[in-house]
């Protein structure tokens, strides 16, 4: 399987899980196989790249928090606030790095693709204020719908919106991407010293 798909399946396959779990199990029990399919997806994410992802671990800590709140006291708020303060967190380290000149979206998005500073700095603001946003619908919507509502939302909601939102980038990506050198432009300028 290939990288990026495996990444999709241990990150979303939880996220189905915990949707599955609460058709059949309701809340509680979908918070408890919810909390087993995070850990199970940290597992084959440290089998498969032999590290754990600073993203993926925090996610997990997260939701045995929050789940374990929930079990323990019975109350699935908690479960309903994980998204608000893991979306919460993310916008203000975002923004928060800014103040300090310092670009984590950079972490995230380096593999990908290369970015002027400028380029980066706007996709930090804009990826800083859709999480603050995001958290700020989760607290609107959890606090007014069902809880069958929220988790409809939590899984076919959150996703199809951070997708769109990441495809909305694109032209702000390619108009400030670096272009990296082509392999026979350094003899360009005389500089191949191989013959």
């Amino acid at each position: 399987m290939n990288p990026q798909l495996r990444r999709l399946v241990l990150d979303l396959g939880p996220l189905l899980i915990f949707f599955a779990g609460f058709k059949y199990l309701g809340i509680f029990g979908a918070t408890a196989v919810f909390m087993a399919a995070i850990v199970a997806a940290l597992a084959l994410d440290y089998v498969f790249e032999r590290r754990l992802s600073p993203i993926p671990l925090f996610t997990a800590v997260l939701v045995l928090i929050f789940g374990g709140l929930t079990l323990y006291l019975k109350n699935d708020v908690f479960i309903k606030m994980k998204l608000t303060v893991f979306y919460s967190f993310f916008g203000a380290t975002l923004l928060g790095g800014l103040r300090f000149n310092r670009l984590f979206i950079k972490y995230v998005f380096a593999q990908a693709f290369d970015l002027t500073e400028a380029g980066w700095r706007k996709l930090t603001w804009r990826w800083g204020i859709f999480f603050l946003l995001l958290a700020l619908l989760n607290e609107v919507i959890w606090r007014n719908v069902s809880t069958a509502t929220w988790v409809s939302f939590k899984v076919w909601g959150v996703v199809p919106l951070i997708f769109l939102f990441t495809l909305a980038q694109t032209r702000l990506v390619m108009r400030h991407a670096i272009d990296e050198p082509r392999s026979g432009d350094a003899d360009k300028d005389g500089s191949d010293k191989t013959a």
